[in-house]
């Protein structure tokens, strides 16, 4: 009989990406396991995951609208209705494929399907990529099994008996990565013998920094390196036609990197956004970083996230108000410096966990 594992989450690459690093170790050590994701309808979840060969069932979930205009109020009136019709449809489905864990990374859609999953006493495990939970997690904790980690000190908002701290799951291709691939180059139809800078605002884009970045395009044209610069699909749908004109054999500007692993390779300074998971992967990669973190985020927890690594000189951090004024003059710095480069890579790869995926895998086959 196959080993059967649902996979519940999204929302965000945050979430998403572990989630399939998840996956693809269990498809490595269980070649036959049946592996089921239950995502959100209309998340970037439904897209990625069968892109990357993997069956997705959605749910109409969605989360709290902060905003207090009348939509909003609307919205949250419905939420209780639209959580109850979206945990009877996880129901459902996990009824259907009779998994024998289920494992939660965080998102709305998590939350209906970890909730069914323990009411239908199946063993479920919740992996937590952040320094501070989310809603959806700290809900869920007291019903897992398991909750896999990536910080210290998370005993104010889990069992402490539940918590193990494995790190991140990390994507294969980005623990195997080989550092200035021929491949990629071709990929991106760059050169070796030019620096290349990798701007990477998160999978749905950043906007101070993509603003940053057009402000300063000619600028960067100007000084001899290259530019991989991932906008996120909303900013490149309206992006202005004298932008993208702007392109040349040293600036590629694409919504969405497919191959990450191909641009990590070739990256000599990364411009970031600081989710958990983003820092994990820069751990990894291990080349000059320059952090800016989404300042609405729970708790703030990205600069917490960023401070770090700031402490002890594995990056730097540019507030996001700060953007405007201090982001380009950095990046001009890093391009000139070379010994400072040098010491950030050889701090930075300091915080690597590259075995989390090994870790997060034991414990999901204890269950």
């Amino acid at each position: 009989m196959k080993n059967r594992f649902i996979i519940s989450g999204g929302g965000t690459g945050g979430h998403i990406f572990p989630a399939l690093a998840i996956a693809n170790k269990i498809k490595r050590e269980i070649p036959d396991a049946a592996i089921l994701f239950i995502g959100a309808n209309n998340k970037m979840e439904m897209r990625i995951i069968p892109d990357a060969g993997y069956e997705i069932k959605g749910l109409n979930i969605t989360g709290i609208t902060r905003s207090f205009s009348l939509k909003g109020i609307v919205n949250n009136l419905k939420l209780p209705f639209i959580l109850l019709k979206s945990y009877y449809k996880a129901k459902k489905i996990i009824r259907e494929f009779k998994p024998d864990v289920v494992i939660g990374v965080g998102g709305f859609a998590s939350a209906a399907a970890l909730t069914a999953s323990t009411s239908l006493k199946i063993p479920t495990l919740i992996q937590e990529q952040n320094s501070f939970p989310g809603i959806t997690n700290r809900l869920l904790a007291k019903r897992a099994k398991k909750i896999c980690v990536a910080y210290d000190h998370l005993e104010t908002y889990f069992p402490a008996d539940k918590i193990i701290k494995t790190g991140n799951p990390i994507r294969a291709e980005i623990i195997n990565l080989e550092r200035k691939n021929e491949k990629a180059y071709q990929f991106f139809e760059l050169q070796k013998e030019k620096k290349t800078i990798l701007v990477v605002g998160g999978s749905l884009g950043a906007r101070t920094i993509n603003h940053c970045m057009a402000a300063h395009l000619d600028d960067i044209k100007k000084m001899n390196v290259q530019l991989i610069w991932q906008t996120g699909e909303a900013f490149y749908k309206n992006i202005a036609p004298e932008l993208l004109a702007k392109e040349d054999e040293n600036i590629k500007i694409v919504p969405f990197i497919k191959k990450m692993d191909y641009a990590y390779s070739i990256a000599d300074i990364i411009i970031s956004r600081a989710g958990a998971i983003a820092i994990s992967e820069l751990s990894i990669v291990g080349v000059p970083t320059i952090l800016v973190p989404f300042p609405y985020a729970a708790e703030d927890h990205q600069t917490k996230n960023a401070n770090a690594l700031v402490r002890e000189n594995a990056a730097y951090l540019v507030a996001d108000a700060d953007v405007p004024e201090k982001l380009f003059p950095l990046l001009q710095k890093l391009i000139n410096d070379e010994n400072e480069c040098d010491n950030l890579s050889k701090n930075i790869a300091k915080f690597a966990l590259p075995n989390a995926i090994d870790d997060i895998y034991k414990e999901i086959m204890t269950l």
